[in-house]
């Protein structure tokens, strides 16, 4: 009788699984065998060939990783270059593109029926002679690299072989610190996260002046009184400035602030003597000008091309006005002392300011520079005088400011750093214009404000920064000094 059998999947040669068994028991016996037949001291000389054969594959494994560091923190390519990881012949004393020496091939087994270093998937220990690149998908493959998506020819399973050949121009990886410094002094970020970034600042003023009260007889003779006048001013203000960024390269932010003034105002002439002083404090308090602003980035950071980031910022004139502010005489017995009867919190016009900053990082040092253009608008107001019971309207056009600045911080930490820069501005003279009349130049307004800034920044964590600034006058149109403290919080 014919038997039908159906035909199905090739089972597996069971046979085959003893006789690898077998022969793996053989290979295993084989080295014990010899092993036994060597005297101690062959053995010895043995296992240190292979310790040492170890130190060497740990130092490659060390200098690796050290390059790969550098090469994230953006000062320079790894120096292995491109080598064969299944080459027979040690190559560990043969010097790289940097100078440092090349990786090891993977570490064969020293004891007798060991696999040959060409069949290795990896180290002795399992680990791979090239660690995979840091832009490595699951895959291996480096990103925009030229790895094929399979294993090269002698070279180990899983192993990137494009470690130390190429390196893409991308933005070099910065500390923590750095970053902080970046976004104080250069621009906010630009990864589409929400900043709200809340600060508080002292602004401190003191001028004095010479006084006369009286007349000059025979052209030659003054005859009257001479005093000092004096006046110290602090300004305190906290502001929220919110910052968010709509693409990779585009970044608006507003900003908010309240301020809050004191002014004391010191002269002699009381009752009738020079020497005897007067003073009075004036306090006020309001919202400030409020600014709009919107950053483009035109260069990314590279290896060798530095950030580039232009902005174009709008201040709106929503603070109290300082014209049309009336001096009163605040003494009865006292003529000379004069003061207003509030103070301003706004400078009372419309301003755009067009900017360019350029920053580039050479780790640990971070260099900065900018350069603005202010450009104040023309505006009219019914009253500029300061005189009770006058009325002078007037359009005021203020000088246009001219500021630019560089500097340099450090970070001496991977979450401190400090800064020390410097800034000027320079405004030419403001101009009045009567109605129906010409325009006409402010004596005295021309201002030249420089100021030596110095800072220290914290990284509390990957969302808080606490950054504190002291700026120092060094010209009488500049504050006497400011002092701040910062709290950017990224979402």
């Amino acid at each position: 009788m014919n038997t039908m059998f159906r035909a199905g999947p090739p089972r597996p040669k069971l046979a085959a699984i003893p006789a690898a068994a077998v022969l793996l028991v053989l290979a295993h016996s084989a080295g014990a065998q010899e092993l036994q037949n060597q005297s101690i001291e062959e053995r010895v000389n043995m296992l240190m060939r292979v310790v040492d054969e170890q130190q060497k594959q740990i130092q490659s494994l060390e200098r690796q990783v050290t390059n790969l560091e550098m090469a994230q923190r953006g000062r320079g390519v790894p120096g292995a270059a491109s080598a064969t990881a299944a080459s027979d012949t040690a190559v560990a004393e043969q010097p790289g593109d940097d100078g440092l020496p090349m990786p090891l091939p993977p570490l064969a087994q020293a004891l007798p029926g060991a696999t040959a270093p060409g069949s290795l998937t990896g180290t002795a220990t399992g680990v791979p002679v090239n660690p995979p690149s840091p832009d490595s998908g699951p895959g291996g493959g480096a990103t925009g690299g030229s790895a094929s998506s399979g294993p090269q020819q002698g070279a180990p399973v899983g192993v990137n072989p494009t470690i130390g050949e190429t390196q893409k121009e991308a933005q070099p990886q910065r500390t923590q610190a750095e970053q902080a410094v970046v976004e104080r002094e250069h621009a906010p970020l630009f990864d589409r996260r929400l900043t709200l970034d809340w600060g508080i600042s002292d602004t401190y003023y003191d001028r004095r002046q010479l006084q006369l009260s009286g007349f000059l007889a025979l052209d030659a003779i003054f005859l009257g009184n001479i005093n000092l006048g004096e006046t110290k001013s602090h300004q305190l203000q906290a502001d929220l400035d919110t910052r968010y960024g709509l693409t990779d390269r585009i970044s608006v932010d507003v900003d908010v602030p309240y301020i809050y003034r004191h002014s004391s105002f010191i002269i002699g002439g009381a009752g009738g003597a020079a020497g005897t002083l007067s003073d009075a404090s004036v306090n006020s308090s309001d919202i400030g000008d409020v600014t709009f602003g919107v950053y483009y980035q035109f260069l990314k950071e590279t290896n060798n091309l530095p950030d580039v980031v232009g902005s174009l910022r709008v201040k709106t004139p929503t603070g109290s006005s300082p014209f049309g502010i009336k001096l009163v005489q605040i003494s009865a017995d006292n003529t000379n002392l004069v003061a207003p009867t509030r103070l301003p919190t706004g400078t009372g016009f419309w301003n755009i300011t067009a900017g360019l900053s350029v920053l580039k990082t050479y780790d640990p040092v971070v260099l900065f520079g900018s350069f603005s253009y202010t450009y104040n608008i023309a505006r009219s107001f019914a009253d500029i005088s300061s005189v009770v019971g006058q009325v002078e309207p007037a359009d005021v056009k203020l000088g246009d400011i001219y500021q630019f600045g560089g500097g340099v911080a450090l970070a001496f930490s991977d979450k401190d750093s400090a800064s020390i820069s410097y800034t000027m501005a320079i405004s030419p003279q403001s101009q009045t214009k009567a109605p129906g009349g010409a325009w006409a130049s402010v004596p005295g307004s021309q201002t030249t404000a420089s100021v030596l800034n110095f800072g220290l920044n914290h990284v509390v964590n990957k969302h808080l920064t606490i950054n504190g600034a002291v700026a120092v006058g060094l010209t009488p149109d500049a504050p006497n000094f400011v002092v701040g403290v910062r709290f950017p919080y990224t979402f």
